[in-house]
């Protein structure tokens, strides 16, 4: 697989955004429960996955995977951090494929809210299934973890997904040609 400069740059950024959400504090929020943080570190991997795709969107969720070592092992916190930006690009595409039609410039909107929101929940359930299948977390805590942190963390997702998708777009030089977008 070939990859582009522009790839390169947005990886680039993305993970010095992710650097910088995992070093000051806010990209793993601390807090009293059995998750020990609330995260926003995986809106990079997001909207990495959904501009540049699977490749991309794996990598920095291994970044992501990287910087929540200290809250478990990796067999726990790394593998499904690989699939967020896996998931957003292809939901993406598909809603977009889906939607276009219909929504026009709205579009994309809708169909990053959407990849925003099974991104965040690839990493919930998937963190959280391998937390309880190496009996770190019983059941109920695995699913009191997933309403108090999983459901605001995928609302945060759809919505900042949705609110950055058309700079971005156009910034990448590919909003005017949505039919690239997805490939």
């Amino acid at each position: 697989m070939k990859v582009s400069t522009r790839q390169i740059v947005v990886v680039g950024v993305l993970t010095a955004l992710t650097i910088a959400l995992g070093a000051s504090g806010v990209g793993l929020i601390g807090v009293p429960t059995p998750a020990g943080a609330a995260t926003t570190m995986h809106i990079p991997v997001i909207i990495g996955g959904i501009l540049e795709g699977p490749l991309v969107g794996s990598f920095l969720g291994l970044l992501f995977g990287l910087f929540t070592l200290h809250l478990g092992p990796a067999i726990a916190v790394i593998p499904a951090r690989l699939f967020i930006g896996v998931a957003a690009f292809y939901v993406y595409r598909a809603t977009y494929l889906l939607l276009q039609r219909w929504l026009g410039s709205s579009a994309p909107v809708v169909a990053a809210a959407v990849a925003g929101i099974v991104g965040s929940v690839v990493n919930t359930v998937g963190v959280l299934t391998m937390a309880v299948l190496i009996n770190l977390f019983t059941v109920e805590a695995a699913l009191s973890i997933a309403v108090l942190h999983g459901v605001p963390e995928a609302i945060l997702a759809a919505v900042v997904s949705a609110f950055l998708i058309l700079p971005l777009l156009t910034v990448t030089k590919r909003g005017k040609t949505q039919e690239r977008v997805v490939r």
